[in-house]
């Protein structure tokens, strides 16, 4: 699956160089928000481990909200890309072995890809940095282009890739009422599975059997 364009990109790499220099900006990125946190996240410390100018961070993001939808838009590419690499080696997929697809990748991601656990899908609000217009980490003066709070859009995109993928696998029509289901799917295992990841490191067990099981019946009749 091709990924989407990502809009929080001032420039588009066309030359491998730059591509490859973008993806190490964004894993310096993940990198420094498991070790400090979003709101120690600053545009130099990233480059500074990426290795690169802080130029080059800029000419790719304003700030470092910009950057962190970026990394938020590459982890739900490459979400997409392990599921649909997941359904294509399952075989015939049926509901139930798809959302198990949906649930476990989603998991191992959480477990396992830098900076997944703090930014998935969407970026935290605005640090008081931002507001002022610094998230540098001590150069000062560039325009923070903050939203005022975490992106409401996020889980919207997410059941809109999830919708698509679901449909092509299981032959169904990504109409408005398979989009809806699976929006309200996303909203409530989103919630349930932030509370297994905070009562637990690695995520709950007893409180991902719910999820799965809630999924279960409430989404798998709408993929039959």
């Amino acid at each position: 699956m091709d990924p989407v364009p990502q809009p929080s990109l001032r420039r588009t790499p066309v030359q491998q160089r730059s591509a490859e220099r973008l993806a190490r900006i964004l894993d310096a990125c993940a990198e420094l928000l498991d070790e400090a946190g979003y709101e120690q996240l600053s545009t130099r410390a990233v480059a500074q481990r990426a290795g690169v100018p802080i130029g080059s961070v800029y000419r790719f993001f304003g700030n470092k909200r910009a950057m962190a939808d970026a990394l938020a838009h590459r982890n739900l590419d490459r979400y997409a890309e392990r599921i649909t690499a997941r359904l294509a080696a399952t075989g015939p997929v049926d509901a139930y072995s798809a959302i198990d697809g949906v649930l476990d990748e989603y998991i191992a991601m959480k477990r396992t890809v830098p900076g997944f656990a703090l930014i998935d899908f969407g970026v935290p609000a605005p640090t008081a940095d931002e507001r002022s217009g610094d998230d540098t980490g001590g150069n000062a003066g560039v325009d923070s282009g903050a939203d005022p709070g975490v992106d409401p859009g996020a889980n919207h995109l997410v059941a809109d890739r999830l919708c698509g993928l679901l449909a092509a696998h299981l032959g169904r029509t990504a109409d408005e009422a398979l989009h809806r289901k699976v929006l309200v799917g996303v909203e409530a295992a989103d919630a349930l599975l932030q509370l297994a990841f905070r009562t637990a490191p690695s995520g709950d067990p007893a409180l991902i059997a719910e999820t799965r099981e809630l999924l279960y019946a409430y989404l798998a009749p709408s993929l039959t």
